[in-house]
């Protein structure tokens, strides 16, 4: 599969590498390591320098899965390493968060925040705990891993120009250096040069939400006590103890603690305000600093948890987030992950959308070196891949946004998507679990034979039709023909009258506001699941069970 390096002069010969990749970050360093691991000879470019700073630390239950599911398939253990708490602090060190739930409380300017007005969403511990990654050391990581599986680094590299051409793709250094290779894969991000090169942004972009951002590292950030609230109006799980979201009207701040775990030796917290422009222009007249307290101010119990913190490092303010691509894939080249679009990071999907994305493009792309075929049509898959979960993140982002100045609606559409989310970890889980116990990857490309690509449960009309009720809803609501509490009642009558959706969980009960696994909530659920449940989500919540067993009476580990 090497392409054999040149030594005749640039144009003359065959390429120098069989993939470039610009972008040392979490996306081209696991496509670096894969492709290395298997053969290719990769070029891993990048403009700054490791360590570097980055955001979207916040995993959830379909990225571990997603991220175990590549591991095993590609041979690169080093992926899996970010897949559980106690691995990546095990494998990496001990800079790392917990994340036992999902936490959303909602503010309303000058008031204390109501307990009633609250929902949490909590994730199950052990081998799969989700946590929160310093990116800086997961990013560092995954870079030791390209280079150590055969990736040729070149950090400290700005490109200035690209070109592709029929047989071969170059980059041009600011430096006046040009490299060759047989396929381009552009994974820097907004900034991607390969978007500016074939004018792929998207002008105006077909993405209805809107959303800037500020955000840091900060120490001496307080945590639930902030709140006053008595035992009894606490949730189950400390607020402090996850991701938490402070939401108000088009906006929210995020917390994420790195520091609370008894093994971490990490004093810092992800910090960040995100907000609609449209009802939030930026004050240029403020620092970044001085226009993340002023929001802060506003909110009682918000200002109190920044009571006395403080920045470790420089503020970054944005302009509107939201950036789509006309096309992301083409003959020898890809616009990979953030490089194709990116939507905001309320619902943590940024470190899934990638992994996600990488997994289906690394086999296609293997082949196609393999094959010396770099057609359009080999990667069309991929780019309505990266499309759809624009566009469904798209369409839950901005609901969600409409709906946090009506509590009830807020909560239906953190239902939909909670519910959503846990099917979609189940049935990545069961497809590995049988390709471990088999060995056939035919298993896991089945995953892709979907009709709603980029939905977190995207092979069900009936959840399919349950999200689309839920944007249609939002949107009356926002166009001022229904009102915040009639959608909400119409989405609850949807999730109650849903036979796919477990009553036993709660989803389909505006009451229970906290969504948790207990034993008790557990043994409802497979009472119903044994008696009730349709066939094809009975084998959705019992299949990873049958296979773990599977596996072990094989004599495999399932985990």
């Amino acid at each position: 599969m090497h392409a054999e390096k040149s030594h005749k002069g640039e144009g003359q010969g065959r390429p120098e590498y069989d993939v470039i990749v610009l972008g040392a970050g979490i996306a081209g360093t696991m496509l670096g390591a894969i492709l290395a691991r298997n053969g290719a000879k990769v070029l891993l470019v990048d403009a700054g320098e490791h360590p570097k700073f980055a955001v979207g630390e916040s995993t959830i239950p379909e990225t571990l899965v997603t991220l175990r599911i590549m591991a095993d398939r590609y041979g690169v253990p080093e992926i899996a390493s970010l897949a559980s708490l106690a691995e990546a602090t095990g494998d990496i060190n001990h800079s790392f968060g917990t994340k036992e739930h999902f936490g959303f409380l909602l503010h309303r300017e000058g008031e204390e925040p109501n307990w009633h007005e609250a929902t949490q969403l909590s994730t199950p511990s052990g081998l799969s705990q989700t946590s929160h990654l310093f990116r800086q050391d997961t990013d560092q990581f995954l870079f030791n891993a390209a280079v150590r599986h055969g990736c040729v680094p070149r950090l400290g590299h700005p490109v200035s120009e690209v070109d592709i051409e029929d047989d071969l793709v170059r980059i041009h250094g600011v430096d006046g250096t040009k490299t060759t290779g047989r396929f381009l894969v552009d994974a820097s991000g907004f900034r991607s040069p390969l978007a500016a090169k074939l004018q792929l942004r998207e002008e105006p972009s077909r993405l209805k939400h809107h959303s800037r951002s500020l955000f840091t590292h900060m120490v001496n950030v307080k945590g639930d006590e902030v709140l006053h609230h008595e035992d009894s109006q606490r949730p189950p799980t400390p607020w402090y103890n996850g991701t938490m979201h402070h939401v108000f009207e088009r906006g929210w701040f995020w917390v994420i603690p790195f520091d609370n775990t008894s093994k971490s030796r990490n004093p810092l917290v992800s910090v960040g305000l995100t907000m609609d422009p449209r009802r939030y222009p930026k004050n240029r007249e403020l620092t970044p600093e001085q226009e993340f307290f002023e929001f802060a101010s506003k909110y009682p119990a918000v200002a109190r948890q920044f009571e006395g913190a403080r920045a470790v490092r420089e503020w970054v303010s944005t302009e509107r987030l939201q950036y789509s691509s006309t096309r992301s894939v083409g003959a020898r080249w890809c616009l990979m992950a953030h490089a194709a679009g990116f939507i905001d990071p309320l619902f943590s999907r940024g470190i899934s959308n990638t992994a996600t994305v990488v997994n289906s493009f690394a086999w296609r792309l293997l082949d196609a070196l393999r094959e010396d075929d770099f057609t359009r049509e080999r990667f069309e898959y991929v780019e309505r891949l990266e499309q759809g979960l624009l566009d469904h993140n798209d369409a839950l982002v901005d609901s969600s946004f409409i709906a946090f100045e009506h509590y009830r609606l807020w909560s239906a559409i953190f239902r939909i998507w909670a519910f959503g989310s846990v099917v979609s970890a189940n049935r990545l889980q069961s497809a590995l679990l049988r390709y471990r116990r088999t060995g056939d990857v035919q298993h896991l490309r089945e995953l892709e034979d979907v009709p709603n690509l980029g939905l977190w449960w995207p092979d069900h009309d009936g959840y399919k039709s349950l999200f689309d009720a839920m944007v249609t809803q939002a949107e009356l609501c926002e166009q001022g023909v229904i009102t915040g509490e009639a959608a909400a009642d119409e989405l609850f009558s949807q999730l109650k009258k849903a036979d796919f959706v477990p009553s036993a969980l709660g989803f389909d009960n505006a009451e229970e506001r906290w969504l948790r696994p207990t034993p008790r909530v557990m043994f409802s659920l497979f009472r119903w699941l044994l008696t009730k449940a349709p066939a094809d989500v009975r084998k959705l919540y019992l299949g990873p069970t049958v296979e773990a067993v599977k596996t072990l009476a094989s004599g495999r580990r399932p985990f």
